[in-house]
């Protein structure tokens, strides 16, 4: 909300600017500091409001203000205007980190090409050997152990034992080792996990061959033993249905 009052007031003292600039200015124009200031004031206001809006008309910019000073003429309250500001740097937001995860996952990828071609080569081989079952997505398992219980939702809390590993087969995370299941909300963890979870009953036992695009693409967490665009094996074996 204060982003919004602030660029209400940019977009009102640039309209006063405007309005009462109707001469050509000159250096010899600012001759107090008034002056000064408000030429000052009207270069950051150009600047501010060119960093938030892409575009701008300046008719209906110029009506807006002017409408403002006669209330009896405004074709849109305070609050609607407000809003349709706010909606509008939001959108603008989210297409600037659209735009910027895009480039990361361009740059991750020219650098970890060699990991996703590995991957992919790997679950094309996969996919033809014994037992191995494709879906639609693009998911890959096999049951080792077939459950009599009943299968979550993507709504369900779930408990479950798990060893993931790399295609090489580095453990990077076990549930198993730490002799502690893990519980968590089917719909919270990576594409793959939720897409495999919902096809076990209770007391199942899968591996799972996931994708890249179904695990964590070109963001894994920094740091971590997972590489960008990284294929992935879990031994998953569904205990329980928590709710």
């Amino acid at each position: 909300m204060k982003l919004v009052k602030f660029l209400g007031a940019i977009v009102l003292a640039s309209a006063v600017f405007s309005c009462s600039n109707k001469k050509a200015v000159t250096k010899e124009s600012l001759k107090t500091e008034v002056d000064s200031v408000s030429y000052a004031l009207g270069l950051d206001v150009a600047n501010s409001v060119s960093s938030n809006f892409e575009e701008v008309n300046n008719e209906l910019f110029l009506a807006g203000y002017m409408n403002a000073k006669d209330s009896t003429k405004m074709i849109m309250d305070k609050t609607a205007a407000q809003t349709i500001i706010q909606m509008y740097v939001q959108k603008n937001q989210a297409k600037m980190m659209q735009k910027q995860q895009e480039a990361a996952a361009k740059e991750a990828e020219k650098q970890f090409g060699a990991v996703k071609a590995a991957g992919e080569k790997f679950l094309e081989e996969n996919k033809t050997k014994d037992g191995v079952k494709t879906t639609a997505s693009g998911l890959q398992y096999i049951v080792e152990k077939e459950g009599t219980g009943e299968k979550p939702t993507a709504t369900s809390t779930v408990k479950v034992h798990y060893t993931g590993t790399l295609i090489d087969g580095t453990v990077f995370d076990s549930s198993v080792e730490r002799g502690e299941p893990a519980q968590f909300g089917v719909g919270q963890v990576i594409k793959g996990w939720t897409e495999v979870l919902q096809l076990m009953p209770v007391g199942s036992k899968y591996k799972v061959f996931i994708p890249q695009e179904l695990a964590y693409g070109a963001n894994p967490r920094q740091g971590g033993p997972i590489k960008p665009f990284s294929a992935l094996i879990f031994e998953v074996e569904l205990l329980d249905i928590v709710k």
